[in-house]
């Protein structure tokens, strides 16, 4: 990476015109704002973005200057325009639920084996959690006493009609609500910093070998972030779409998780590389159980 472009990433400190003093606000957060206008709009002028930020328009120009470079929007006469693609930006809930289906399925009822009752779980927002927690609900009857802490709306309108009928206790963390139905921000991480879980079940929008786990929402990323210093265990649920993805803000590295589970269309060069990066790295099968885990 270029030393210009590290500098634009990770300036933090920008004029505050209004008041003649100096605020803070990291680069990612301007350039996730950025890309936030473009799911909305094809296209933005830098002048509007710098009136709503109320930073320089130089400023802005350099935002979207490191946008064009990382390949997540165009740099435009005036402005910066959308590009039609999904790991740079961040597909509403009911865009992904139906994808790949099949896979979210046999992802969901591999990870269903690891959860016992009595446990304490948290599930952050996502599709393929979604599924788990449908997959979850038919089995509150043998699974009974859990806890479990979520972000995401959806996961919570599941299990919260059911938790009178099986000891199950719904805990919601609050904070600002996404276009994939998740709750993020502040006050998600607030909750989280006073809360202890055994498993953590994370979805992502990306896996890479180098970058880790990755999402387009900034906010989501420190969120998510936050589950995973709550928890014992992460346990990352993706289809094969997901691997060799990079989104804007990063996670976690790969050091942070503990298992992997993903569906069975999942590439053998894909396989055997993250089966070196993580301890345990699952293709769950349509049937069966299959598991791989790293050799010492």
């Amino acid at each position: 990476m270029h030393s210009h472009y590290c500098k634009i990433l990770f300036e933090t400190v920008y004029f505050d015109r209004t008041n003649g003093k100096e605020s803070l606000m990291l680069a990612p957060e301007r350039q996730a704002r950025i890309l936030k206008e473009l799911q909305l709009h094809e296209a933005v002028r830098v002048a509007d973005i710098a009136i709503t930020l109320n930073v320089s328009e130089m400023t802005i120009r350099r935002d979207i200057e490191a946008l064009d470079q990382n390949g997540l929007a165009r740099k435009i006469h005036g402005g910066a325009m959308r590009l039609a693609r999904l790991s740079a930006l961040e597909p509403g809930f009911l865009v992904n639920v139906d994808k790949e289906l099949d896979g979210k399925l046999a992802i969901a009822r591999q990870a269903l084996e690891m959860i016992q009752p009595g446990m304490t779980l948290a599930m952050t927002g996502g599709t393929t959690t979604y599924q788990l927690a449908l997959v979850l609900a038919g089995e509150l009857d043998r699974l009974r006493s859990l806890s479990v802490v979520t972000n995401s709306l959806k996961i919570a309108e599941i299990l919260y009609r059911l938790q009178s009928d099986c000891d199950l206790k719904v805990i919601v963390t609050g904070g600002e609500r996404t276009p994939s139905e998740a709750l993020v921000g502040p006050i998600a991480r607030m909750a989280l910093n006073s809360l202890n879980t055994d498993i953590c079940f994370m979805g992502v929008h990306g896996i890479d070998a180098d970058r880790g786990l990755t999402t387009p929402n900034w906010l989501e990323a420190e969120t998510n972030a936050a589950f995973i210093q709550a928890t014992s265990r992460l346990v990352v649920l993706a289809d094969s779409t997901k691997f060799h993805v990079r989104s804007l803000a990063a996670i976690a590295p790969l050091s942070a998780v503990d298992t992997i589970i993903t569906d069975n269309s999942v590439s053998a060069a894909s396989s055997e590389l993250f089966t070196t990066l993580v301890p345990h790295f699952t293709p769950a099968p349509a049937t069966g159980t299959t598991s791989i885990r790293k050799t010492s």
